[in-house]
């Protein structure tokens, strides 16, 4: 069956709540000066619209594309759904280009939950056994979103017990002034101590003097309490 972006835009409008949304406006900071300022919501949960990708999961990659682009949140979520179902059951060839559509599609990609559903399995996924030079340059991007792509593709080496570029572009990020790379980089140090805490607690020990606070709070968030106030306080 030949599915259209039309049918889809139809089926998200009739799921959507107002109520929902105007949460969401608040909940993704909307507002001016703040990093989602300008988005709009039509009021779906994420359980939803993830069936909606299922359900629609014959769109093409070229439609995919196009609902990348949609003024409204969900709309973007969902096209980032289907891009990682896609790539998942692709060839080499389909890979690639996927990955090439996301990363020529970033301005789309605008708030935390669209790169933290995606960037991972999509970026991360392509370039675990390729050359990852373009992590390096994503995280000196000027765009927050560019730059937290960067940290959350290894999301994907870290599961993989492969930790060396995670702390290369932690490393990198320690100046970064946006509290949403903060938190993405203490998440992902976070990941690396669950499977390797000697590894994280080796990175925190010779940065966590300098590292933000909401950045060492994410990063030591399951240590037990004794040594996570040694971090805090200094004294470790």
């Amino acid at each position: 069956m030949i599915v259209s972006i039309k049918e889809v835009k139809a089926h998200m409008q009739e799921l959507s709540n107002p109520k929902i949304a105007e949460h969401s406006l608040r909940f993704f900071k909307t507002g001016p000066g703040e990093y989602g300022e300008g988005d709009v919501f039509l009021g779906i949960r994420v359980p939803v619209t993830r069936k909606v990708a299922r359900k629609f999961r014959e769109l093409s990659l070229d439609q995919i594309l196009k609902l990348l682009k949609s003024k409204f949140h969900e709309e973007r979520l969902l096209a980032l759904f289907m891009l990682v179902a896609l790539f998942k059951k692709g060839d080499d060839i389909e890979k690639k280009n996927i990955y090439n559509a996301y990363l020529g599609h970033t301005d789309s990609i605008n708030n935390w939950d669209l790169v933290d559903g995606s960037a991972h399995q999509i970026v991360g996924g392509y370039l675990f056994e390729r050359d990852r030079r373009p992590l390096y340059k994503l995280v000196k991007s000027k765009s927050l979103w560019e730059r937290r792509i960067s940290m959350i593709a290894t999301y994907t080496f870290i599961k993989k017990n492969d930790f060396v570029d995670t702390l290369k572009l932690s490393e990198i990020l320690l100046p970064d002034e946006e509290d949403l790379i903060h938190k993405a980089v203490g998440w992902m140090l976070r990941e690396v101590g669950k499977l390797d805490l000697e590894v994280e607690e080796k990175f925190l020990q010779k940065h966590y003097k300098k590292m933000p606070r909401t950045m060492l709070r994410y990063a030591i968030e399951k240590f037990v309490e004794k040594k996570r106030q040694g971090y805090l306080q200094g004294t470790v």
